[in-house]
């Protein structure tokens, strides 16, 4: 571990790129910034696999085009075996978001593009968005086995099947990152078209990328799947998803009560936009005890305060099981802080999902 002169730990990068050019470049770039450190680099998928066991990396950067064994198969190996945040600086993600989903869906954290052709002029100017990625990852990673307030809330949870029964579930907010479109993918097509309750859910994705996710979703999908819009009215059976670089809160209004969503920029300073917290929590003063908050795989803490504000309200609280996450690491936080009522595989989550509104419907 480095520190600096301030007592900072430094943010540790592990750099993966089969051009020394591009390694140069990244590793100045990175080491520029006092809290940052370039541990190594490595020009192919065995040395990266060598160098995280050595070093430990906060953070890894990957390019897609290498020999061998290419950039998402190796970042399906880390994902594996040794999960931290991946980013993914290439040239394959500039056009079209297709080799972007298929990162993310891989359990990439996120993505930067870079030129074609490699000069200093065409790479420097990936610089803020790579800096700030990166820290963001590095935040992330380091906060996976934080605990928010007592690992034991005040409020003690009632029996599973007690809370499922009393919820008269009205909305669902989903909270995932890390591996999210691809869980999203298995679970979304187990809803049927007649599902009565709106779906709400944050995911942590680059800028431009939540709508082909939404588009895509909404292909395989019996229920409608679009990106949120601000103001727009919450209706049932209808899934959305917040868009990347805003945070998505709901409201009602005045005049009949009925919910809608409100898309904002502040605060800025939240390690993601969106965050599952401020989705949830304005999910949590709505609804109340009607509602159900999921969260899903994920590095980080993000949502472990918008679900405590859901238990304490007495809502349903559901965990992804260790055994179906990517990465085990926003659910385990909520475990940990002992506010789940419930902790199930993926494909389970859309059946007890269903059983609350068919229950809400009959009372």
């Amino acid at each position: 571990m480095t520190v600096t002169s301030e007592g900072i730990r430094r943010i540790h990068v592990l750099v993966v790129d089969d051009s020394a050019f591009m390694r140069t470049a990244l590793s100045r770039m990175i080491n520029c910034e006092a809290e940052m450190e370039v541990v190594a680099t490595a020009c192919c998928a065995s040395a990266a696999f060598e160098k995280i066991s050595e070093f430990d990396p906060d953070v890894v950067t990957l390019d897609v085009r290498m020999p061998g064994l290419d950039g998402l198969d190796t970042l399906r190996c880390i994902m594996a075996q040794s999960p931290r945040p991946v980013i993914i600086v290439s040239a394959a993600t500039e056009n079209g978001g297709g080799a972007t989903l298929e990162a993310l869906s891989a359990g990439a954290f996120d993505c930067v593009p870079k030129q074609l052709s490699a000069t200093s002029l065409e790479i420097a100017h990936i610089r803020q968005e790579l800096i700030s990625k990166i820290r963001t990852a590095a935040i992330s990673y380091r906060g996976r086995s934080a605990h928010i307030g007592s690992k034991k809330p005040s409020q003690s949870a009632l029996p599973a099947n007690e809370r499922l029964m009393s919820a008269g579930a009205a909305i669902v907010a989903i909270g995932i990152s890390t591996g999210g479109p691809k869980a999203l993918e298995q679970i979304l097509p187990l809803f049927p078209e007649n599902f009565s309750m709106p779906i709400l859910f944050a995911q942590h994705m680059p800028v431009g990328f939540t709508a082909p996710l939404a588009k895509r979703l909404n292909s395989i999908s019996s229920m409608k799947v679009t990106e949120a819009l601000n103001g727009e009215l919450i209706r049932p059976g209808r899934t959305y998803i917040a868009p990347a670089g805003v945070h998505l809160r709901v409201a009602s209004r005045r005049s009949d009560s009925k919910p809608f969503m409100i898309l904002e920029s502040q605060p800025e300073e939240a390690p993601h936009r969106p965050s599952v917290d401020i989705l949830m929590n304005s999910v949590a003063q709505l609804f109340k005890s009607r509602a159900i908050g999921v969260i899903m795989t994920g590095m980080g803490s993000d949502g472990a305060v918008g679900m405590t504000s859901i238990f304490r309200h007495g809502g349903v609280t559901i965990g992804q099981d260790e055994s179906s996450c990517a990465v085990y690491g926003m659910p385990r936080v909520c475990a940990e802080l002992g506010i789940l009522t419930h902790e199930l595989s993926l494909k389970e989550i859309p059946a007890h999902i269903v059983a609350a509104a068919l229950r809400r419907r009959r009372a």
